[in-house]
């Protein structure tokens, strides 16, 4: 009770109390919303990752699936490693493919990326995707002996249609608590980021040329010459059409780009990490075994052949894969902890958690 001015005693109105929905400190999960929970407690850049660096993934895979169709389409097989389709049925058959190995493995990426940002029920699409994208990986599925289309490689490639779907979704998909990071700024790594896809972009040169269906010069790097296999058949030492090794780089090149994606959610930020560092390694791995075999085995520089690692297998090539993912993960979370990177997050709201992961 308090006394008025004119000596009345009336009630005292309540002080209302801060709830704990009221404190950004505060570290405990509010009410479930939309099938989800908020998780207040701050653990990346933003809320929903954006999309800018899956996008370019995409447009960089879509245009490698449209020189592949036209090249496969363009040259009789026996020009090409593998494949015994023309014409236009050729050319979408070797695409199909692609889309099983390597796209689907890049597809697994974009999934995790995507679900820091849609709400839980698209699970619904997202679990299906991720189990049809893995199939790839069982032995047979994909065959580098035979490069033709079979039915069963219509589910990795339905997975990765699915991925594309759902990123054009998690695209749409409102922001929605503090600011996004913009996309184009400069990361601890990027220097790093930017040196190696040139590198790796130059010594891919003849790879590329490949694809589109031409030979580059015979003399820096050794593309036409023919050379006798082990076989005792005569091929030009780069063949026409798409290369392993040329996978390797864009797998690498892919890692790269989305390593640089920032996600709220710290479980999903966890597994994508380490997810894209086995694609850099499995990248780099293959890039540099192709290359090494192509431009300097072949060229009777070196007698050793680093033994491929296309499949996982108990080897010491995949040691040094499982090392070298170890070695980028470690990376990957030394950038994320450094001063320059998490600079702008001291003024951002605490993001909020979807897709069930916190």
């Amino acid at each position: 009770m308090v006394r008025t001015a004119d000596n009345r005693r009336v009630h005292a109105p309540e002080t209302p109390q801060p709830s704990m929905r009221d404190c950004p400190d505060a570290s405990f999960p509010s009410l479930p919303h939309d099938g989800v929970m908020f998780d207040s407690t701050p653990s990346g850049s933003r809320h929903g990752a954006a999309q800018s660096e899956v996008l370019a993934v995409w447009a960089m895979w879509a245009l490698v699936l449209t020189i592949v169709t036209v090249t496969y389409a363009r040259l009789d097989p026996s020009e090409l490693y593998h494949v015994s389709g023309d014409g236009m049925t050729g050319g979408l058959s070797r695409v199909i493919v692609l889309m099983n190995f390597p796209i689907a493995i890049v597809a697994v990426a974009v999934i995790f990326i995507t679900f820091d940002t849609l709400p839980a029920r698209w699970w619904w699409i997202g679990g299906p995707a991720l189990a049809m994208c893995l199939l790839t990986a069982y032995p047979g599925v994909v065959d580098n002996k035979d490069l033709d289309a079979t039915a069963v490689n219509a589910i990795p490639a339905t997975g990765v249609a699915l991925a594309l779907i759902l990123t054009l979704a998690a695209q749409r998909m409102p922001k929605k608590g503090g600011p996004d990071r913009p996309a184009a700024r400069r990361l601890p790594f990027d220097g790093a980021r930017m040196a190696i896809t040139v590198v790796v972009l130059l010594l891919s040169l003849p790879w590329l040329a490949a694809d589109l269906g031409v030979f580059l010069p015979d003399n820096l790097f050794l593309t036409e010459r023919p050379i006798t296999g082990s076989d005792g058949k005569v091929n030009p030492a780069v063949h026409l059409g798409h290369h392993h090794g040329l996978d390797g780089a864009l797998l690498l090149i892919t890692a790269l780009l989305l390593s640089r994606v920032r996600l709220s959610s710290k479980r999903l930020a966890r597994t994508t990490t380490i997810f894209v560092s086995l694609m850099f390694a499995y990248g780099a791995t293959n890039f540099i075994q192709d290359l090494w075999h192509e431009q300097l085995q072949k060229r009777g520089w070196v007698e050793w052949k680093i033994p491929s690692a296309l499949e996982p297998t108990l080897t010491p090539i995949w040691l040094i894969v499982i090392a070298a993912t170890v070695g980028a993960t470690l990376a990957l979370q030394h950038e994320r902890r450094d001063p320059r990177d998490l600079a702008p997050l001291e003024a951002a709201e605490p993001p909020v958690e979807f897709g069930g992961f916190s």
